[in-house]
């Protein structure tokens, strides 16, 4: 079985609940994975919007949540997770907001698209202090085991 990720918020490449965004209430959703590699040790999660700040001349990709060393065997995190409820192990690293912790969809214009991207990795990564996205992709080049991404959407209702 190959790795994959879900959510009970929302489906693939469909709107990403309103309370998940700044819109709502800003929490992050249910997310589900199984299909875990057998020999890795160590789980990856980033959150990340490739279309900022707008989808027709897209400059940038917006961090959204990062975080690494989650336990292989966690199976996923519930809706609205607080930091204190992560599994333990877990390495918080820092959003494009400059602060951990998931901060939901808040785009200034149009559709954009928001990356749920998982990554099994053969080690546990040494070292991580707060991390940035870079630096999380840089300390896992050669120990990807497996790779699943989930797409969500979002557009402001208000402006």
């Amino acid at each position: 079985m190959a790795l994959e990720i879900s959510s009970t918020a929302f489906g693939p490449d469909t709107p990403i609940p309103t309370r998940c965004t700044c819109e709502g209430n800003d929490i992050s959703p249910a997310l589900h994975w199984r299909g875990v590699p057998a020999g890795a040790r160590s789980l990856v999660l980033i959150v990340d919007d490739p279309d900022a700040p707008d989808p027709r001349a897209p400059r940038m990709t917006w961090v959204h949540w990062v975080l690494a060393n989650l336990p292989v065997d966690s199976g996923g995190l519930p809706e609205g997770i607080a930091p204190a409820a992560l599994p333990a192990g877990t390495v918080e690293g820092l959003n494009d907001w400059k602060r951990t912790g998931y901060g939901g969809p808040c785009p200034p214009i149009g559709r954009h698209r928001y990356f749920h991207k998982l990554y099994a990795l053969d080690v546990v990564l040494d070292g991580l202090k707060l991390p940035t996205k870079a630096q999380v992709e840089a300390a896992m080049q050669g120990h990807v085991l497996a790779h699943a991404e989930l797409v969500g959407t979002y557009e402001k209702t208000r402006r």
